[in-house]
């Protein structure tokens, strides 16, 4: 189905030609519609499957089919996201989408100074891309008020559930017009999305694009198995022997991030990171950096996995299985975009095999495993076999021993032999 179908305004076609859109993919086909239609929504899809341009184009349209003049401190729509990378691709997207409308859009979010942010409120914004805790504090500085907002949409709403944000959310909805339309969007589902959905949407329409909590279809996901103090080690030589150019690894920690940094450094490897104790203007360098190619390496935290969008990214290494599984599907959702192919690579320690476990269940399947030759793991077989047993409970035998076998297929280190005492 081609956008061209849609019948949409001239310039809002127009804008999204030289964006190169032509094709809708799976949720911008199910979604647009109803959507334009005035419907709430709760869509379920994988990250990197166009949900942006499902969710903004629809609104751009309906806020053209019934204009109304720019009020200050009085924007029409608002888009609530979890993080500020997030926000700040949200608002370049839509920008461009919006490219020839008469329709302003910005970004409010942390770790910049206020003022700007408030002037462009004071003068006035059609549609509002914010963090919550940033626009709540514009809002008890008296720079926005949201009494006149008739278009809400919640994107990564099971990301700022897990950030802990769903008190700011109910707090901040109860202040735009009461006969809003809102759109949910996840790349999981969970009971508390469904929870919050059922708070906020009236009436709604579900979507579901994929498989629920899966990853894309685009992704090939390996793991090596890795003594956890050899896993530097083990990048270094799958960076050289593979020529990977353009790499981005997800760690669990800051701690682990500023760890691994330090060790790429000593072998000149060009790398930088992208963590909470970072600026903003840190971040947004470590991003452009790693677009333009002036950096192999981008180490990420949780807190960039929803707010990176790369094109062309081969590759995304998870140093550090995540704690929560949904949020594997968030990291990997970097590569795989938009059906291209795209590789994801998980270092699992022994520690991480439960993280593991988990994370094969949610998905439905048994994740891939390589040894590599001089990185084997001593002492996991019986571990390997009743973890295999778990993940394929209710399957037939015979796909049990195709994982044990595969993952098996490296040989364990030899113990080496103790000597015998000398002879006196």
């Amino acid at each position: 189905m081609q956008f061209s179908s849609l019948d949409l305004a001239p310039d809002l076609q127009r804008a999204l030609l030289e964006c190169g859109y032509s094709d809708m993919t799976p949720v911008q086909a199910q979604a647009i519609v109803p959507a334009r239609r005035g419907k709430d929504l709760q869509v379920t899809a994988q990250t990197g499957t166009g949900k942006t341009a499902a969710f903004a184009i629809p609104l751009l349209q309906r806020m053209l089919d019934t204009p109304k003049a720019t009020v200050e401190r009085r924007p029409r729509a608002l888009i609530l996201t979890p993080t500020r990378e997030l926000a700040e691709q949200l608002a370049n997207a839509i920008s461009a989408y919006a490219q020839f409308l008469p329709i302003s859009v910005t970004a409010l979010y942390g770790g910049v100074k206020m003022g700007g942010q408030a002037n462009k409120l004071t003068a006035g914004v059609d549609m509002v891309i914010s963090t919550p805790g940033r626009l709540l504090e514009h809002l008890a500085l008296g720079n926005v008020i949201l009494s006149d907002v008739e278009f809400v949409v919640l994107d990564e709403a099971d990301r700022m559930l897990d950030m802990g944000f769903s008190t700011d959310v109910l707090k901040l909805l109860q202040m735009t017009a009461p006969k809003r339309q809102t759109l949910l969007f996840s790349a999981t589902t969970s009971p508390a999305v469904n929870e919050l959905s059922h708070k906020i949407l009236n009436n709604h329409q579900q979507i579901r694009v994929a498989k629920t909590n899966s990853a894309a279809d685009t992704v090939n996901h390996v793991v090596y198995p890795v003594e956890e103090n050899r896993k530097i080690e083990l990048f270094e030589q799958l960076l050289a022997e593979n020529n990977w150019f353009q790499v981005l690894v997800f760690t669990s920690t800051k701690e682990q991030a500023d760890q691994l940094l330090a060790g790429l450094q000593q072998r000149k490897i060009d790398a930088a990171v992208c963590h909470g104790d970072k600026s903003q203007g840190a971040r947004r360098r470590a991003i452009a950096d790693f677009k333009t190619a002036k950096l192999q390496v981008l180490i990420a935290t949780e807190v960039a996995a929803r707010g990176l969008d790369i094109q062309g990214l081969d590759y995304v290494i998870n140093f550090n299985l995540p704690y929560l599984p949904e949020d594997y599907v968030h990291r990997i959702g970097r590569t795989g975009r938009a059906g291209a192919a795209g590789t994801a690579i998980s270092f699992v320690s022994r520690e991480e095999e439960q993280s593991l476990e988990r994370i094969q269940k949610l998905m439905g399947s048994v994740i891939k495993r390589i040894v590599k030759p001089g990185f084997e793991v001593s002492n996991r077989g019986s571990l390997l076999k009743s973890i295999s047993r778990k993940v394929l409970s209710g399957r037939s035998n015979k796909a049990t021993e195709t994982v044990i076998e595969l993952a098996s297929s490296g040989k364990a280190r030899p113990k080496t032999k103790a000597k015998p005492p000398r002879a006196k």
